[in-house]
């Protein structure tokens, strides 16, 4: 009796070491969607090296769950057919266990209402439109960047201290330039009734694919306005500062903002040849905190890949340590359950600490702002001075957004 009770026992043992091994065994799986291709690959490239940077830290440190992490990469290409293919293939196919990413707010506008079909976590680390923790918000999409009005918030608190009454824009034509502008307007009229704003005929809002500024750029200076909104990112900033610098559009007597003009792609790219004395915003600065956290993630980056981290690499490390925080916290990776520990997650990143709020899963956040200058220290234009303005200050309540989980 003792020996089969014992030959019993020895079975379930080695059973039980085996599941325990293959569990061990088994990666934790991130999938994760950028634009990897074309002329914004660059937002992509430095979002997959701030995630590649935070697996490697995590797994050096025992991993998640036990286990070690393994990110699987797919290219969005800017395009919102592409980018769902690309997410049903990670869930379905590759088996992931969330998903992190996406870049332009087009694209999540149009994929986020499938994530509840999926029933995967997603975190998005760069496409601002309110509208996905907005009147698109589901259980299990979050945010841990800045929103448009969040950073826009924070650019009409600096347009209201230029003086300029008389305000433009120039934005890409589809929803993130269309939001920028009514948000500015929104936020900027509130601080300042006597402020003015073009009409929609006289405004520029210049296709996504445009490489010629020169008809736009002309109108905006023709306008005659006392400040400029401009609120294109990526490839399009690029080459409308290239072109504006050399038609003299900059030399104007009115006020510039640029809402994501402190970009470090958009930066690197223009080097000595972007103007100095602009206000541009960000979603997160590598020079605005002193804590130890970002010292070691911006050491790290910069030794990993000899460039300082854009906020798109900060992202994306974000959200995989959050991902951790999360499985810690639920004690396991299971998609409900992370889902769960999710909302309401505050945790401490780079930029200092977040919070996912739980009426609508967006994060809570600070915004940086800051006047371009240059530094023989760096290699591409800095902000200086700096100014970080309080997740809490420029956060809109969950009942102005329009979620209803």
């Amino acid at each position: 009796m003792k020996r089969k009770l014992f030959s019993v026992l020895l079975a379930l043992s080695f059973v039980l070491l085996s599941f325990v091994g293959a569990h061990a065994s088994t990666p934790v799986k991130i999938g994760f969607i950028y634009i990897m291709s074309g002329p914004l690959s660059a937002y992509g490239q430095f979002a997959k090296q701030g995630a590649e940077l935070a697996i490697q830290e995590i797994n050096a440190t025992g991993g998640i769950d036990g286990r070690q992490v393994q990110g699987f990469f797919e290219d969005s290409t800017g395009k919102a057919d592409v980018a769902l293919r690309a997410m049903r293939k990670l869930v379905f196919q590759d088996k992931v266990d969330i998903l992190v990413g996406l870049d332009s707010s087009g694209v999540a506008d149009t994929v986020v209402p499938s994530i509840a079909q999926m029933k995967v976590p997603l975190i998005i680390t760069h496409a601002a439109t309110p509208d996905v923790t907005g009147k698109f918000c589901n259980k299990y999409t979050f945010r841990i960047s800045l929103n448009i009005n969040q950073n826009v918030k924070a650019g009409a608190l600096i347009a209201n201290e230029t003086g300029a009454k008389k305000w433009t824009t120039v934005g890409p034509d589809y929803a993130f330039g269309h939001q920028s502008w009514e948000y500015f307007q929104k936020y900027l009229g509130e601080l300042n009734p006597k402020a003015t704003f073009l009409s929609k005929d006289q405004v520029a809002f210049p296709p996504f694919n445009t490489t010629d500024f020169s008809s736009y750029i002309t109108k905006v200076m023709n306008s005659k306005p006392d400040g400029v909104f401009i609120s294109l990112w990526g490839g399009n900033l690029i080459d409308f500062v290239r072109q504006g610098t050399s038609m003299g559009f900059f030399n104007g007597d009115f006020q510039v903002l640029m809402s994501l003009g402190a970009a470090t792609e958009v930066l690197t790219a223009l080097g000595d040849k972007m103007p100095e004395g602009l206000w541009v915003g960000t979603r997160y600065w590598f020079l605005a905190n002193d804590s130890p956290l970002n010292k070691k993630f911006v050491d790290s980056y910069y030794k990993s890949y000899n460039a300082y981290p854009s906020y798109n690499a900060h992202g994306a490390y974000s959200a995989v340590y959050a991902y951790r925080a999360a499985a810690k916290k639920a004690g396991s990776v299971d998609k409900e359950a992370i889902v769960s520990a999710l909302e309401g997650l505050q945790i401490e990143v780079p930029t200092g600490v977040v919070e996912f709020r739980q009426g609508d899963h967006q994060a809570v956040t600070d915004a940086h702002w800051g006047k371009i200058a240059a530094d023989p220290g760096y290699p591409h234009r800095i902000l200086k001075p700096i100014r970080i303005f309080k997740g809490k200050d420029i956060t809109p309540s969950v009942a102005e957004t329009g979620c209803s989980m």
